[in-house]
Order: C-alpha cells, then structure tokens, then sequence
C-alpha cells in the first residue's frame, strides 16, 4: 500500500520541535508498518485550522492532486486529526487516512507479541474508537427499535456501538487483570532471585536492544526502525569484575506525543522500572534533538514514579555517527556530568566501561536498616543473605534481629515477599 505522510505546521502553534525533522519521523513511523511503501513525505504550512477538514480549500485541492499523481491509498497526518476532519478528508480524496495516534497503533498491534501486549492495544484501540464513533455513523439520528414494553423512540446507533465498545472493553480489562496477577507472581518470584535489576529505557530507535544484546549476546530484535521492541524482555548478565549477576530489562520506546490511551495501556508493563536498582536512559547522542527526546523520556520516567532517588545512567550511544571533534567535545560534557557514558553499540564501542559503570552504581545509593524476623521467616533470611545485604545478626526469643545495608529497590522487593 503506497503512503503519503504529512506534517501540519501550524502557525503560532506552541512547538519546541524542529517541523523537519517531526516530519523525518512521521516518516519513519510510516516505514515501521507492514506492507506500506513510502510514496513521499510533505510538510504542510497550516495559517489557521479549518474545522471542517484541517486544512484550507487551496491546500485540501494540492494534496488531492498529490495523492492522485502519487497513486496514494493511504495518507498519515502527524498529528491529531478529529473524526469530522477524517471523514471529511477521506471524501476529498478517496484515500484511507490515519493520524498520528492511529498510526501507532496500527504499530504496536502489529508488534504486539505477549498476551499481555495484545490485550493491551487491543484496550487502547477500543478506547481510541469509542472516541471516534461519528466517522463510522454518519447518520447519528438513525434509531434501532426497542423492545416494544415502554414507549420511546428507542436507542441510537451510536449509542449501541458505543455500548458495544464498552462491554468488550469490560472484556479485555478481566482477561488483562488475570494477566497481571500472573505478572505479579513472577515478579515476586524474580524478587526472591539474589539478583539485581537493571532496565533499559530511553526514545525508540535510540539503540536499546543493541545494547541489550551486546550485554546479553541475546537475539532481541534490533533494527534502524522504530518500536522494533514493543514487549518487555530480560535476560542476566555477568558484571565483569565481581562477577555479579544482574537482571537486564529492555523495554518499549518512549516518543513524543505518546497517545494517551497507550501510556495507560502499557504502563503495567514498564512497572518493573521504578524499582529497578540501576535505570540506563539511552540516548541516541548523534540526533539533532537528542535534549528534546531526554526531555520526553524524563517527563514520562516522572510519570511512572522514578524519583530523584532512584539511580540512573545515561548511556549515550550511537558515536560512531559522530566526527572526532564532536567526540571529543561530549567527552568532555560526560566526564563534567558525572553520570554519562559514551558508547557506540553498533560497533562495540564503550561497552567495558558501561558494565564497569553499572558494577559501581549498584554499590551507592544503599542505606542502613534493621529488620525483625521470626522464626517462620526462614525464606525472607535466606533471601537477605543471598542478597548479600547483610551486615550483622543478633538472636531474638521470637527470631532474629538482622542490620542490612541495602539499596532502595532491593528494600522494595524485600516487601513484596
């Protein structure tokens, strides 16, 4: 299916984002899906938003012609289009069309690969459609019958699809509650694993599963594409001087705009990363709006519940697409920062020191505590000592009094026991 993505940019429309390169990714969203061939790509200068179909008249004419010149059968707004605006749009060109929520999330339905996952863009993709209902019934005073018992005019059309959405969202909702107990019981399970954590987050396409598979030699899915990842994988890797072993997570890309409906959906799945011992922000260090990303990946960190607390790295990664002056330059911002390591993933570049770095992040961050156990908590000591947090034990008539010198997510894990 031949595509055409474009860029609404519009006039005195607060932005901090570069409409170019919001369009570059427009376009690699559209290169992310099944079966769809770029056609071409065009940023759209929008004066004033036409209620009607987004556009003006003049520009709505320009694009049909594009679209017919093109053979276009599908066009991709970047940006959010109303159900009037779709219809509208669809008529004039005759063409299917799909804005920037929609579109990813024909992505993570495509990429979907757990139960987990599939039940939860499912959700989304409901909610986005209940939404949206006015594009599928254009007639939204057709009545069906009621049962003929009280008078009225009975049901709107409308109304019942709605209804309909709502009992198989009620649906998917139980099925994704008996998914989470599940959940629940492997991460309790991976809380009595004397290992600790560490997850993978960062802008999709920034280099996580690369590095996820350099650290791990696993067979993660990597590709120059976004949301190559969508489901939560882990693996152990062995710290190279202590010969610790650690929980590595990889996790699904953040990006800008995130439809809400899916930063709900698949928030349970990024749980694991607020009470991971060592959180490592990669970064693709060589886009020209590598801060603008940070900033997007931090706002959601901050919404999932990471706290100044919490231990994070970041891993600036792709370097290899960099010339050596400006190597040389962020070494220098990374050394000042502190907590900074450059890499290239790609070419195995930096990945000693980010073991090395990990290694001594999981040795700060800790605090002293003492903890009664009695003597029916035999697995709750054991877990402690394998944990080797323990610093001294002392005899007690109901058990034992232990001191522990621990980090902040392994005092979580030790609660969930």
């Amino acid at each position: 299916m031949r595509a055409l993505v474009l860029h609404p940019d519009i006039r005195g429309q607060g932005r901090r984002r570069d409409p170019s390169l919001a369009l570059e990714e427009a376009a690699s969203l559209a290169a992310a899906l099944p079966r769809v061939a770029l056609a071409g790509a065009e940023l759209v200068r929008v004066q004033r938003v036409a209620p009607a179909m987004l556009f003006g008249r003049g520009k709505v004419e320009e694009i049909r012609a594009l679209v017919e010149a093109l053979h276009v059968e599908l066009v991709l707004v970047n940006g959010q289009v109303s159900p009037v605006q779709q219809r509208n749009l669809e008529r004039e060109w005759k063409v299917k069309l799909l804005d920037r929520t929609a579109l990813i999330l024909e992505i993570f339905s495509d990429r979907a690969a757990t139960r987990e996952g599939v039940l939860q863009v499912e959700m989304a993709a409901l909610s986005y459609q209940r939404t949206r209902l006015v594009r599928a019934w254009t007639h939204l005073e057709r009545q069906r019958g009621g049962l003929g018992f009280v008078g009225g005019p009975g049901e709107t059309q409308i109304e019942a699809d709605r209804r309909a959405i709502d009992e198989q969202l009620m649906r998917l909702r139980r099925q994704v509650e008996k998914v989470a107990k599940t959940r629940g019981l492997h991460r309790k399970a991976r809380a009595r694993i004397p290992f600790p954590v560490v997850a993978l987050v960062g802008y999709t396409n920034a280099g996580k599963s690369t590095i996820f598979n350099r650290l791990t030699g696993a067979g993660v899915l990597a590709k120059d594409m976004l949301f190559a990842t969508l489901d939560p994988t882990m693996r152990v890797v062995r710290l190279p001087n202590s010969g610790q072993e650690a929980i590595l997570s990889d996790t699904v890309g953040f990006i800008s705009d995130l439809p809400t409906q899916l930063v709900a959906a698949f928030r349970a799945t990024l749980e694991e990363v607020p009470v991971a011992d060592v959180i490592l922000h990669v970064r693709d260090i060589s886009h020209l709006e590598t801060e603008e990303q940070r900033g997007d990946v931090l706002a959601i960190l901050e919404g999932l519940g990471v706290g100044e607390e919490s231990v994070v790295i970041e891993v600036w990664n792709k370097i290899d697409r960099l010339d050596e002056d400006a190597r040389t330059s962020l070494g220098t911002i990374a050394s000042r920062r502190g907590n900074a390591v450059m890499i290239s993933a790609l070419d195995e570049v930096g990945i000693a020191p980010l073991l090395e770095r990990i290694e001594a992040a999981l040795d700060v961050g800790r605090s002293h505590a003492v903890i009664e156990i009695t003597h029916k908590e035999g697995r709750k000591r054991a877990w402690l000592y394998d944990q080797r947090v323990v610093v001294g034990e002392t005899e007690s008539e109901t058990g034992s009094r232990i001191e522990v010198n621990w980090t902040t997510s392994q005092s979580i894990r030790y609660s969930r026991l």
